[in-house]
């Protein structure tokens, strides 16, 4: 790794304004990592608030939430799960509270113009790693998120993924791995540098992102990344929390939306089969 990126691994604290060194650290590496921004007892409280939502999802069969799909499949005790969960914020009243706080919105100083996609994308979303036999999403393989904008016919513009951490990455554990830098190659280089999602291969380049409970993370919506599978230590299950940052045209969803292209790759099972067979498992 060349000189200037000997500290890649800085970790800053979130204040009330965006500092100078935040702004130059985004700039070179694509991304930003703030220590402790939520304590133990919200992060416990937004996981009991994902898991009572969880259940909700699954009792009532739904399938998708303004017009995206939920991703399903089972936990490691072969339950059936949401196992990716888009517009999390509209299922919680908590949640919602907590990314529409003001102490968040120093965040949109990284992008000019920009503003939270709380009603667009997906929302708050919250994808369910699972390490395990029958599990659909054991990990997420490379990927940049900027791709999605091409898939609505428009250019690419500035975003920001911005994550919240529920249970603790790194490399040992799983969790983000990211190329630093790569977020200023080109449109090209973007689509085409790796095979998107289905490549999951460690490259040489990357590294583990350190998350521990209750830390904000931000990376570029163009910087290659990927999500490693959760191993033992961590019962081989972890949730991920993010939602974007964008600018441009402002395109709310509704109920009636159409189901975006790119989810297409996620696969899941059906949820209504598969409640179905569970219920006729149960009875014999």
């Amino acid at each position: 790794m060349s000189a200037e990126y000997q500290d890649v691994n800085k970790k800053f604290t979130l204040g009330d304004h965006i500092t100078d060194e935040q702004k130059k650290f985004y700039e070179i590496f694509g991304f930003v990592h703030f220590k402790k921004v939520f304590d133990e007892a919200t992060i416990m409280r937004i996981r009991e608030e994902i898991a009572a939502a969880a259940d909700r999802l699954v009792q009532g069969q739904v399938e998708t939430i303004k017009g995206v799909p939920i991703k399903y499949g089972y936990n490691s005790q072969n339950k059936i799960v949401p196992q990716r969960t888009p517009f999390m914020n509209f299922l919680s009243p908590f949640v919602n509270d907590i990314v529409t706080s003001d102490r968040l919105k120093v965040l949109l100083d990284f992008i000019p113009n920009s503003r939270f996609a709380f009603e667009e994308r997906d929302g708050v979303v919250i994808n369910h790693y699972v390490n395990a036999k029958k599990s659909k999403f054991k990990r997420l393989g490379w990927h940049n998120d900027s791709l999605r904008d091409l898939f609505y016919f428009e250019k690419v513009r500035p975003m920001l993924n911005v994550g919240i951490g529920l249970f603790p990455s790194s490399k040992t554990l799983g969790g983000l791995r990211l190329i630093p830098g790569t977020h200023k190659q080109s449109v090209f280089k973007m689509m085409f540098g790796k095979l998107h999602i289905l490549d999951g291969r460690p490259d040489p380049r990357e590294i583990p992102v350190e998350v521990e409970i209750g830390d904000l993370t931000l990376h570029d919506g163009r910087i290659w990344h990927r999500a490693q599978a959760p191993t033992q230590k961590l019962s081989y299950e972890r949730k991920s929390f993010y939602f974007p940052i964008i600018c441009g045209p402002h395109r709310p969803k509704d109920e009636n939306s159409a189901p975006p292209f790119y989810l297409r790759f996620f696969g899941g099972i059906d949820i209504k089969k598969a409640t179905k067979e569970a219920n006729e498992q149960s009875k014999t």
